[in-house]
C-alpha cells in the first residue's frame, strides 16, 4: 500500500477516535463543584461589586485582593455605603448587612487565596497584567480551584495558556479550570453575566461557573471564545458609532442620547453609557476587537482616543462626555 495512502488512513482513524472521545465527553453530565470560599483579584468598581454580591447573595466568604491598600480602603468604604443604602431602602436587614460585611476580607497578599474554591480576576483590560496574575494563581490557588476572569474582550484561551508550563503546553491541570465570568456593570444592579469557555476549559469548570453565578443571583448566558464575545461584540461598536456621530457633527451629545433613549427605550444613551463604563475601557475593547479580527469596522473613533489622552474617561474621574 502506498505510504501516503497508509498515512491518510491512520489520520482518518485518529480523527474518528478523537471524535468518539469528544462525543463521549460531551454526552456525560458535568457536575458543579461546591464553592465555599471566593477570591476576587482587583478592588476596583467591578471587583468590589463582584465581592459584595457574592458575600450578600451566595453567602460565601470572600477574600478581596489588591496591590494597593488605598484601593482596598476605598473599596470597603464604598461597600459599607452600599450596604447602608440597601438597609435604608429595606432591601436587606441590618443583620444581613452586618453578616455580609463580616465575610469580606481585604488583603494585599495574593497568597491569601491559597484556600479559595473559586477565584475571579477583575483587573483592567491589559493582557499582560491578566496573564501575569493567572500565572501566579496557577501556583497559589489549590488544585481544585476554578480560576475565572472578568475580561470583557481578551481571549480566554490565551489567558488560560499562561497557567501551563512553558515546556509542556499540553499540561492542562490548571488551564482546564480557567473560564470567564463576565459580569455587567454595575454588578449589584445588573443581573446578566456572560460565561465564556476557552479551548482548554473543562465541562465541570463551565458547570461550576454557571451554578455559582446563579447562586449570586445572576442570569448566565454562554458564548464562545471570540473577540468581544457577545455583549461587547454588539455593544461597543454601537457606542463607537455614537462617538463618531458626535465627532463628525451628525448630532449633539444630548440628541444622540435622547433619540436612543426615547426611540429604542434603552435606560440611557450610548454616550452616557460610555461614561459609566469608562471611556478608557471602551477604547481598550475596541482596540482588541480591531486587532483580533483585523476588521476595519472596529476602528476606534478618533474622539474616543482623544478623550482618553485628555484623561476624561467618564464618571469615575468626574468628566467624560458629560460632567459629574
Amino acid at each position: 500500500m502506498p505510504t501516503s495512502l497508509l498515512a491518510g488512513r491512520q489520520l482518518t482513524n485518529l480523527a474518528c477516535n478523537a471524535s468518539r472521545r469528544s462525543l463521549s465527553t460531551s454526552s456525560s453530565v458535568a457536575t458543579a463543584a461546591e464553592v465555599k470560599r471566593l477570591g476576587v483579584v482587583g478592588a476596583g468598581q467591578m471587583g468590589l461589586g463582584i465581592a459584595l454580591v457574592a458575600a450578600r447573595n451566595a453567602r460565601v466568604r470572600v477574600t478581596l485582593v489588591d496591590t494597593s491598600q488605598a484601593s482596598l480602603d476605598k473599596g470597603m468604604k464604598f461597600a459599607d455605603k452600599l450596604l447602608e443604602k440597601d438597609v435604608s431602602k429595606k432591601r436587606i436587614s441590618q443583620i444581613d448587612a452586618d453578616t455580609t460585611r463580616s465575610v469580606l476580607s481585604p488583603t494585599t497578599k495574593m497568597e491569601d487565596l491559597s484556600n479559595a474554591d473559586f477565584v475571579i480576576e477583575a483587573v483592567p483590560e491589559i493582557p499582560s497584567l491578566k496573564t501575569a496574575i493567572f500565572s501566579q494563581l496557577a501556583k497559589i490557588a489549590p488544585p481544585h480551584a476554578i480560576l475565572a476572569t472578568n475580561t470583557s474582550s481578551i481571549s480566554i484561551t490565551k489567558i488560560a495558556s499562561a497557567t501551563t508550563p512553558p515546556d509542556n503546553p499540553t499540561d492542562l491541570a490548571v488551564a482546564s479550570r480557567v473560564v470567564s465570568t463576565h459580569f455587567m456593570n454595575p454588578v449589584p444592579v445588573q443581573t446578566g453575566v456572560e460565561i465564556i469557555s476557552g479551548l482548554q476549559t473543562s465541562p465541570e469548570t463551565l458547570e461550576t461557573a454557571v451554578e455559582f453565578c446563579k447562586r449570586m443571583g445572576k442570569i448566565p448566558s454562554q458564548s464562545t471564545d471570540s473577540p468581544g464575545f457577545l455583549a461587547n461584540r454588539i455593544l461597543m461598536p454601537y457606542i463607537n458609532e455614537a462617538v463618531i456621530c458626535l465627532e463628525t457633527g451628525v448630532g449633539r451629545k444630548e440628541d444622540i442620547d435622547s433619540i436612543m433613549k426615547n426611540g429604542t427605550n434603552v435606560p440611557m444613551g450610548p454616550l452616557q453609557l460610555a461614561d459609566f463604563i469608562g471611556i478608557d475601557t471602551c477604547l481598550a475593547i475596541m482596540k482588541v476587537l480591531q486587532e483580533e479580527t483585523g476588521d476595519g469596522k472596529y476602528r476606534p473613533a478618533v474622539l474616543l482616543r482623544k478623550m482618553v489622552d485628555a484623561g476624561w474617561v467618564g464618571k469615575k474621574c468626574g468628566k467624560g462626555f458629560y460632567d459629574y
